[in-house]
C-alpha cells in the first residue's frame, strides 16, 4: 500500500500514513508549503527504515553496528543514550525519529511560527520566539490526566507516551509515562525505558508472555512483556511508581529529558522538573 494524505475535517491539519506510521501534522506559517515538504518526504520514510530492520531490531551499545539513513542514525542515537540502563534497540525510538524527521522537513521548506507532527502520540515540537504549545494527557480510558505547557524558551522539542496500553509491546505495568525532552526520538526512547521500569517482580495479579508469542518479529525477542496487570494496592502502586520515577530522575539530572510523568491505576508521580510543564489539576501525587 501507497503512503496516505488527506486533509482533517478542519481543513489546517494533514493527516499521513503508511504501515505503521500515522501522523497528524499542523503548522502555522506558510502551511502548504510545508505540507507539501511532509508529504514528500514522508513517501520513502517507511522503506528507509525497513531497509536497516536487522540493525534496528539489535540490542544497542556504544560499540554497536552502525545505520546509514538519516531517520536510522536518530534512532540510534536516542536509544544508545539509555542503553546502560537495560536493553533497548533503536526501535524503541522509531516513531520519534520518523516526528522529528518530517517537522525537520517542513522546517527547511518554509517559515513557520509553530507546528508539531503528532506520530500516534510522540509529538515533535517546533516553536517559534515567544510561542507555545499546549495539549492534554489523557489515560487510556479518556480521563485527563494533565494538562501540558511547553514554551518556546524551554528547550522542549519533542514529547511521547509508553505504557502497556500502547502501540508497543511493554516490560512494565504503567498505564502510561510521558516524557518531554529536546527531541521526540530522545522523549520516545526514554518513555519506553521509564516505563519498563515500573514494574513489581513476580506479583501474581502481573501477567507476562514471551514478547514473541505476540509479536513474532518483536525486537524483545523472547523477553518477557505485560499482558495484564490486575488490581494493585496502593503500596504496590507505590513501589511500582518509584521504580520508574527513579529512572525518570536519572534522565533529568542528566540532561537527556526535561521531564516525566507517570501513571498507574489512579495513581501519578512526577519528576520534580514536570511542575515546569505539566498541571495535574487535582490529580494525586504519591
Amino acid at each position: 500500500m501507497k503512503p496516505l494524505a488527506r486533509w482533517l475535517p478542519d481543513g489546517k491539519r494533514l493527516h499521513l500514513q503508511h504501515g505503521p506510521s500515522d501522523l497528524v501534522i499542523y503548522a502555522e506559517g506558510m502551511r502548504q508549503r510545508a505540507y507539501e515538504a511532509a508529504v514528500a518526504r514522508f513517501q520513502t520514510v517507511i522503506d528507509e527504515v525497513s531497509s536497516e530492520l536487522s540493525i534496528l531490531k539489535t540490542a544497542v551499545h556504544p560499540s554497536s553496528v552502525y545505520p546509514e539513513g538519516n531517520i536510522a542514525v536518530s534512532m540510534f542515537h536516542a536509544a544508545v543514550q539509555f542503553s546502560d540502563r537495560g536493553y533497548i534497540t533503536p526501535m524503541a525510538a522509531v516513531a520519534g525519529a520518523i516526528a522529528d524527521e518530517i517537522l525537520e522537513e517542513m522546517i527547511e521548506a518554509a517559515p513557520l511560527q509553530r507546528a508539531y507532527v503528532n506520530n500516534g502520540g510522540d509529538i515533535a515540537l517546533y516553536l517559534a520566539p515567544k510561542t507555545s504549545f499546549n495539549t492534554l494527557m489523557a489515560g487510556v480510558d479518556g480521563r485527563v490526566l494533565g494538562h501540558v505547557t511547553i514554551l518556546a524558551g524551554s528547550g522542549v522539542r519533542g514529547m511521547a507516551t509508553s505504557g502497556r496500553h500502547g502501540r508497543s509491546l511493554s516490560r512494565g505495568i504503567a498505564d502510561s509515562v510521558t516524557v518531554l525532552a529536546r527531541s521526540a526520538a530522545l522523549a520516545d526512547a526514554a518513555a519506553t525505558i521509564v516505563a519498563n521500569s515500573v514494574n513489581l517482580q513476580k506479583h501474581p495479579a502481573v501477567q507476562c508472555i514471551a514478547a514473541n508469542t505476540i509479536r513474532e518479529d518483536s525486537d524483545l525477542g523472547t523477553m518477557s512483556v505485560v499482558t495484564h496487570c490486575g488490581p494493585l494496592s496502593e503500596g504496590d502502586k507505590t513501589i511500582a511508581l518509584n521504580n520508574g520515577l527513579s529512572e525518570a530522575e536519572v534522565f533529568c539530572q542528566s540532561g537527556k529529558i526535561k521531564g516525566a510523568s507517570l501513571y498507574l491505576q489512579g495513581r501519578t508521580v512526577s519528576t520534580k522538573s514536570a511542575s515546569k510543564f505539566i498541571n495535574h489539576g487535582e490529580e494525586a501525587y504519591v
